[in-house]
Parts: C-alpha cells; sequence; structure tokens
C-alpha cells in the first residue's frame, strides 16, 4: 500500500507518495495544475490508498478534481494536527511526508468534504459572519473615540442610527470626526450588504 501527502499552497504544492514503512517513493514541489498532479500520482494509482490534501483556503478545485479522477481522498484538519501546533518543521516536504504517515497509521484528523452542491450556501454563511465582524469593528471603533475624546458612551443602537451632522455636532476634534464618518459609511455600506 502507498500513501500521499499533499502540502497545497497558492500557486504550487508539494506532493509525496510513501509506501508502508514511511520510504519517500515520490516527492516533487509541482504546480497548482491538476492534469500535472494527477500524471504524478498516476504510476502509484494501484496501491495508493489514499491522498490527504490540506484544509487550506483553495482545497476545492484540488480535492474535486482528485475525486473526479477516482483518488479517495481524505482532507487534513491542519489545526487538529500536533505538527501545526505552533512552529511548521522543516517544511513543505516535511509536512507533506507527514499527512502521508498520519494517513498511514489511521490516525489523520479529517475534516469534512463538503459537496459541491452545498459549498455555495456555506460559503454565503461564512461571507455574512465576516461582514458582522467587521461592521461590528467599526461600531467598537466609534465606540472607542467617543469614550477617548468625552469620555461619554453610545449604545450599539444609538451609533446605528447616527448621521454625519450628529458626529460634526460632538465634542471631538475634526481629524476625529473624520474617523468616526469613515467607520460609519463602512458601517452602513456593510449593514446594506
Amino acid at each position: 500500500m502507498l500513501f500521499c501527502g499533499i502540502d497545497l499552497h497558492s500557486n504550487n504544492c508539494v506532493v509525496i507518495v510513501s509506501d508502508e514503512a514511511d520510504k519517500v517513493l515520490y516527492s516533487r514541489r509541482l504546480a497548482n495544475d491538476l492534469v500535472t498532479i494527477c500524471a504524478a500520482l498516476e504510476p502509484y494509482r494501484p496501491e495508493l490508498s489514499g491522498v490527504v490534501v490540506e484544509s487550506t483556503y483553495n482545497w476545492y478545485w484540488l480535492v474535486d478534481g482528485l475525486i473526479e479522477a477516482g483518488h479517495v481522498l481524505h482532507l487534513a484538519n491542519t489545526t487538529a494536527i500536533k505538527q501545526y501546533d505552533g512552529l511548521k518543521h522543516r517544511g513543505d516536504e516535511s509536512d507533506a511526508r507527514h499527512l502521508a504517515h498520519l494517513l498511514r497509521l489511521g490516525l489523520l484528523p479529517e475534516g469534512h468534504i463538503m459537496p459541491k452542491s452545498s459549498r455555495a450556501v456555506r460559503d454565503l454563511a461564512r461571507k455574512r459572519m465576516q461582514l458582522v465582524d467587521m461592521r461590528t469593528a467599526n461600531i467598537l471603533s466609534i465606540e472607542t473615540c467617543m469614550a477617548q475624546q468625552t469620555g461619554s458612551y453610545l449604545t450599539c443602537r444609538e451609533i446605528k442610527l447616527l448621521t454625519e451632522m450628529d458626529i460634526d455636532s460632538m465634542p471631538v476634534g475634526p481629524v476625529e470626526a473624520s474617523g468616526m464618518k469613515a467607520n460609519l459609511a463602512i458601517i452602513r455600506a456593510l449593514q446594506a450588504q
């Protein structure tokens, strides 16, 4: 049996194929090109028990492509792997080798490979959370400015109802008012989204 680990990056990946004794049979840095990666794995396909890909921001294309090419895929939950806790070890090849090793041992913490048909809804929900977080950061920025400059406090609801004229009438300097107006404009744009 053979095991494959892929350390995925933005424009390239390191592909390792190792055997049951963790001996590396193949190790290459390849461009992020599905045809190239599939061609590299093809000689090992008959004995390849699985391919592990890191759960990075850009895994969809690679996992989907390898599944469509007939490979058994595993998505590594990198936050649950001890090697990824804090400092990484020696480099990309070591990381790919470690993924293959964990697969061989049956110790790979896996992430869920969401079906393609459901990803758009999940990603949209994540986008909404991101926008809510950004809006909250801008609300807190106005709260902080008011507390620093005037010692007073505005509630979240009061901030959402502010106008630029309200800010102009506040006892803050022109630079602070400018910053608060920028926050207010961003809050409105985020709220619209």
